[in-house]
């Protein structure tokens, strides 16, 4: 049985952390001396986007980071890089992606999806009326339901012991004026994580929701179409991962690995839904073109 895990949204930002560190995390397991860990390692890592050439910049990266972590060990042990450049946005890319997943089952007789990460998507900035409504509709397709499709039509090659992580936000607790239909849409995400962990636990299967605020990534380069080209007191993307897996490893359902998104979580139980949405409608206008 061949046993691959899937990144989604792979060319940049916290899905080349993933990729890189749950590669290196099925060869510290295939490298355990105890059967019950070499058990989890994977055979495969597919590393999936649009941006082919950014993608095979990611495989570049792992495969450096293969060359290091295998020379010390003295063996092979890091799982092969699939690049799958494909766009995966809305009911017919979760249906590309489908024929994907059964055409790699066909061939290898059975296949475990061991871990999928949903990482893929973006986000808009600025008042709903004033924002593309395309657009939107396109963050909708991505965000939510490329994200639902794909970890459906995963579902039935996972196993116990498999990981389903979901890529929501901080903005997932309170509605966000001039950030509207991207609060929604995590929002959504952070549901459907929480009851999909409820109802996968008796399989043995978990269910980490990363709702992380400000991360250093490209995020609000394309958010705001150029006006902001980096995101403002942006956290590390390599720690927030690094946190993310060692919950996900644990079975744990929440990742926010800073205290101050932690302590927002919080807070935001005591503001009310229509405040919070005012509150950040007035104060906390973010640049767009």
């Amino acid at each position: 049985m061949k046993r691959i895990m899937i990144v989604t949204g792979a060319s940049s930002g916290m899905g080349v952390c993933f990729a890189s560190q749950l590669a290196r995390e099925s060869a510290e397991y295939r490298n355990d001396v105890r059967a019950e860990k070499k058990s989890l390692s994977s055979d495969e890592i597919w590393i999936v986007a649009r941006r082919e050439q950014k993608l095979e910049e990611t495989k570049a990266r792992i495969l450096r980071e293969k060359e290091e972590f295998e020379s010390k060990a003295g063996k092979d042990l890091y799982p092969s890089v699939v690049c799958v450049p494909m766009d995966i946005s809305g009911k017919s890319g979760a249906a590309a992606f489908r024929e994907k997943l059964e055409s790699a089952a066909k061939e290898s007789g059975e296949i475990c999806v061991s871990v999928l990460v949903n990482n893929a998507g973006f986000g808009t900035y600025g008042e709903f009326a004033d924002t593309d409504t395309e657009r939107e509709m396109d963050m909708i397709d991505l965000d939510c339901t490329s994200l639902t499709g794909i970890t459906g039509f995963c579902l039935p090659y996972m196993k116990k012991g498999s990981r389903i992580i979901n890529t929501a936000s901080l903005a997932s607790y309170l509605p966000l004026g001039n950030f509207a239909v991207y609060g929604a849409a995590k929002a959504y995400v952070l549901s459907f994580s929480v009851a999909l962990a409820a109802e996968l636990k008796s399989k043995g299967i978990s269910v980490t929701a990363l709702c992380p605020g400000p991360v250093s990534t490209e995020f609000a380069n394309v958010a705001s179409k150029g006006a902001r080209k980096e995101v403002r007191n942006g956290l590390s993307p390599e720690k927030t991962v690094a946190h993310c897996l060692k919950k996900s490893r644990k079975g744990k359902l929440y990742s926010l690995w800073a205290f101050r998104w932690k302590f927002k979580a919080v807070a935001s139980r005591f503001v009310g839904r229509y405040a919070g949405a005012w509150f950040t409608y007035k104060y906390c206008k973010r640049p767009s073109n």
